[in-house]
C-alpha cells in the first residue's frame, strides 16, 4: 500500500517542478522568448483571450519576437496589450507584423528577476514539502489502522525523503540555471 501513497506522491512532485519549469519560462532574461508573451490576453470579440490564439507569436532574432495577427483588425489591439501588459515592451507596427523589440535589462532589473527567480523556487520548494508532508501523514495513518508495521513507517519516511531531496535538488538546479541565464550579458 505504501508503493501507492509513493506513487501519487511522485507524480504529484513532478507536476510542481513542470509547472515551476512553465513560470520560470516566463521570467525574462536579456534574450527574446516567445513564452514571455504567453501571459498576455487580447479583446477578441467581447472575451478576453491568450495572445496564441489570436496571433502567430515567433522569434525574428535572439531580441525580437514577431506578431502576425491572424486578421487584420486585431494589430491596435494587440500591440496596446502587449504595451499596457508588466513586462515593459513596447511593440512597433511595420504593416501588418508587430515586432516586439527586447530592451537590454539594467543591473537593478537582473537582480529583480533573478530574486523573482528564487521566489518561484522557493513556492515550488515548499508545495514539494507539503506533499512530503501528506505522503508521512498518510503513512502514519496506515500504521495507526494496523495496515502496516512501524518498521515500514520507517523506511517509507526514509523514502519519501530521498525523493523529496532528490525534487527540492532539481528545482535549486533549475533556479541556479536561470539566473546565470539573467545575468549573462
Amino acid at each position: 500500500m505504501t508503493a501507492d501513497i509513493r506513487k501519487t506522491m511522485e507524480g504529484k512532485m513532478d507536476q510542481s517542478i513542470v509547472a515551476f519549469k512553465n513560470n520560470l519560462q516566463k521570467i525574462r532574461t536579456g534574450r527574446a522568448s516567445p513564452a514571455l508573451l504567453d501571459s498576455i490576453h487580447v479583446e477578441y470579440y467581447g472575451s478576453m483571450v491568450p495572445l496564441s490564439q489570436v496571433a502567430n507569436v515567433q522569434l525574428l532574432d535572439a531580441r525580437t519576437i514577431s506578431v502576425q495577427p491572424w486578421e487584420k483588425n486585431m494589430g491596435a489591439k494587440i500591440e496596446k496589450a502587449i504595451r499596457e501588459s508588466d513586462l515593459g515592451l513596447n511593440p512597433a507596427s511595420l504593416g501588418e507584423l508587430i515586432r516586439v523589440p527586447m530592451p537590454p535589462m539594467s543591473e537593478e532589473r537582473r537582480k529583480e528577476m533573478t530574486k523573482l527567480a528564487r521566489n518561484e523556487g522557493e513556492s515550488a520548494k515548499i508545495a514539494v514539502r507539503n506533499l512530503r508532508r501528506d505522503a508521512n501523514e498518510a503513512v502514519k495513518r496506515m500504521v495507526k489502522d494496523k495496515l502496516a508495521s512501524e518498521d515500514d513507517q520507517k523506511r517509507s519516511e526514509a523514502d519519501i525523503q530521498k525523493i523529496t531531496d532528490r525534487h527540492i535538488s532539481e528545482i535549486d538546479a533549475l533556479v541556479a540555471a536561470k539566473e546565470q541565464d539573467i545575468l549573462a550579458v
